[in-house]
């Protein structure tokens, strides 16, 4: 591996000075506020200065995160290793006709209001989801009936050596909460929506009683990954949880919501491991109490 010196001078030639942070504690990063520190935390500003962290990192053959806003994610509190990159900066969002076109670094949410400024109808089950929309692609998120594979029509990645490529939406292989993105190692540069025209005021009536809903069920008072398990096959996981009555039980900071079963939220500055540990006990009670195995939707990386 490179030294120090030169990896923080060749970042800073990829990204400029003001977006290379050394040491950077990735909680501050996080929707649930949980992580440790990453070695070399960097925020390109375009797609050009995204590919040239990615082919040096290729080049060094060091360790390469990419990290949205961390709203399905756990980093552990011993940080990430290497080069951890986030797209922030890389947010636009705009249409041509029915096709909404949006930077990797936007959060789906505004993607889905933007649309709905255009009465483009089609993403009104985004508008609760917190991630971004490079992140909404990694998992295929969804909700309220409504996912991205729905609606996506391409997507523009980049590949491990840094060449752009731009994929159909069936070329990502989008099943429930998965894509081939991990697996190929993509990195989501821009996503393109598929939407069709609709009455503005029928839109936005669908989009105003989903976050009514949403906002009467979920602790939103309180930082957490979001729905922290997938739908076991002929279940519902919060209603197993709320059944092995774990709601309000936690460890440490972390505790289950006592308002919606489903999630774990950070209480009181839960560590990383506080909130997994929570996760695990709720899989072995509900293992041992009605034979399920709820398996992760949430992502955990980084080191203990």
């Amino acid at each position: 591996m490179a030294e120090r010196h030169s990896i923080e001078v060749a970042l800073t030639e990829c990204v400029g000075k003001d977006y290379l942070f050394v040491d950077e504690p990735l909680k501050h990063h996080m929707y649930t506020q949980l992580g440790g520190k990453a070695d070399y935390f960097v925020t390109p500003t375009t797609i050009e200065a995204a590919q040239a962290v990615v082919k040096y990192a290729n080049t060094i053959k060091t360790d390469f995160t990419l990290l949205g806003n961390g709203s399905n994610l756990i980093v552990r509190d011993g940080g990430i290793r290497g080069i951890v990159m986030s797209l922030k900066y890389l947010n636009e969002i705009t249409h041509e006709n029915d096709l909404v076109i949006a930077r990797s670094g936007a959060r789906i949410i505004d993607v889905s209001y933007y649309a709905l400024e255009q009465s483009l109808s089609g993403l009104e089950f985004a508008c609760g989801i917190p991630g971004t929309v490079g992140g909404a692609l990694y998992m295929n998120a969804g909700a309220y009936g409504g996912e991205i594979k729905d609606c996506l029509k391409e997507a523009v990645v980049l590949n491990q050596e840094g060449e752009r490529l731009t994929l159909s939406a069936d070329e990502l292989a989008l099943g429930y909460r998965t894509s081939n993105i991990p697996d190929r190692k993509y990195i989501v540069l821009e996503a393109r929506f598929q939407l069709k025209s609709k009455e503005q005021s029928m839109i936005k009536d669908e989009m105003d009683d989903l976050t009514e809903r949403r906002e009467s069920k979920q602790p939103l008072e309180y930082p957490s990954c979001g729905s922290v398990f997938k739908r076991p096959p002929g279940y519902f996981a919060g209603k197993l949880i709320q059944d092995a009555n774990l709601q309000g039980k936690g460890i440490g900071g972390a505790e289950v919501s006592t308002k919606h079963a489903g999630f774990i939220v950070n209480k009181n500055h839960a560590t990383a491991k506080d909130y997994i540990d929570v996760i695990e006990m709720v899989q072995k009670e509900v293992k041992e109490k009605y034979n399920v195995e709820l398996e992760r939707e949430v992502r955990i990386i980084g080191e203990e």
